[in-house]
């Protein structure tokens, strides 16, 4: 059994108050005290509760990050700029991922707001409006990250609506007419925005087909899959360009190409994707992509995070950061814009 403060005490010779003191107030007690009471620790093993004393005092050194997808280095570099300035301020974050399914999502909001943490960080996979609603009333602050829900929620995003007007813009530029969006589903809405960005630049150009082929997760996986369906059209079906909604289903796009050996990126389809993740540089074929600050989506949305957790009247703010294009030689193109 773990020991306890009142195991620390009577070791010590001391009572449970002041030992109280030496881990919370040490300035209140002599440094003879002190030294008693920190050999009883070390030669008990005392770990202390943190969690059972935050409790007690109504107050957590802990918020929550619940990222989309931990297999995306997006997310990866989103959760490390939220970790980095929550560090500053002396805050421990803890990270779930809902890897796009509703119920791992609800299964880590029920987590954290029975851990009674400061603030849940959340890129959204499903309705999720009534249940933070729910958890700011318990006091638990809520930010959005990546997605900007209508409502009276904090976020910071990206224009998606943007960098899909900024691929399609592009293939177009590079001649290529029968263009394929590949992603989903719809139902995420940093997907949904991408096309129908890339929507709008097609409806203004009347030589210009756009399809969308769906797919079930934004994976390497499914990208390969979608991939394989796109190559076994016959030649003159096929695509001779492809704007994914992130940089692994382009990956694995590149990935179902190059196994066939029959067709070439970017000579007989041009490849973007959206990102702008590091693998996209080191591919075989050097991958265009939509480019996001990552880090700085992470470091705002802690920021905005903490304030609303020190103030919950503190208003509203909606942070939206712009995207850019990076191109690369999977569209033929080896200069970057911004």
């Amino acid at each position: 059994m773990a020991a306890s403060v009142k195991d620390v005490a009577r070791h010590a010779g001391l009572s449970v108050g002041t030992v109280s003191n030496v881990l919370n107030r040490p300035d209140s007690v002599t440094e003879a005290t002190k030294a008693k009471v920190m050999a009883a620790i070390d030669e008990l093993g005392y770990v202390r509760n943190e969690a059972a004393r935050q409790l007690r005092a109504g107050m957590s050194h802990c918020v929550g990050v619940i990222v989309l997808n931990s297999s995306n280095p997006f997310f990866n570099d989103v959760a490390a700029g939220a970790e980095a300035w929550a560090a500053d301020a002396k805050v421990s974050v803890l990270v779930g991922n809902s890897g796009e399914l509703v119920e791992r999502e609800k299964a880590y909001l029920d987590l954290f707001e029975e851990q009674r943490v400061r603030g849940v960080l959340l890129s959204p996979v499903g309705q999720v409006t009534k249940r933070l609603q729910r958890m700011r009333k318990g006091g638990i602050a809520t930010v959005l990250v990546d997605r900007d829900i209508a409502g009276d929620f904090s976020s910071v995003s990206v224009d998606d609506r943007l960098g899909g007007r900024l691929a399609m813009e592009h293939l177009i530029s590079t001649g290529r007419r029968r263009i394929a969006f590949v992603g989903g589903p719809l139902s995420l809405g940093q997907v949904a925005d991408r096309f129908a960005g890339a929507a709008e630049v097609a409806g203004e150009h009347a030589d210009v087909f756009l399809e969308f082929v769906a797919t079930d997760r934004l994976t390497l996986a499914h990208g390969r899959v979608a991939g394989e369906r796109l190559l076994a059209r016959p030649a003159g079906t096929r695509p001779d360009a492809v704007f994914a909604a992130n940089d692994l289903l382009a990956l694995g796009l590149l990935q179902a190409i190059a196994s066939t050996r029959r067709l070439r990126v970017p000579d007989d389809i041009a490849l973007i994707g959206y990102d702008d993740i590091d693998f996209a540089a080191g591919a075989a074929v050097p991958l265009s992509s939509i480019a996001q600050p990552r880090f700085e989506l992470g470091r705002l949305a802690m920021d905005l995070l903490l304030k609303a957790a020190d103030d919950p009247s503190r208003p509203v703010e909606r942070v939206v950061l712009q995207p850019f294009l990076v191109a690369r030689a999977s569209t033929q193109s080896t200069s970057s814009t911004r």
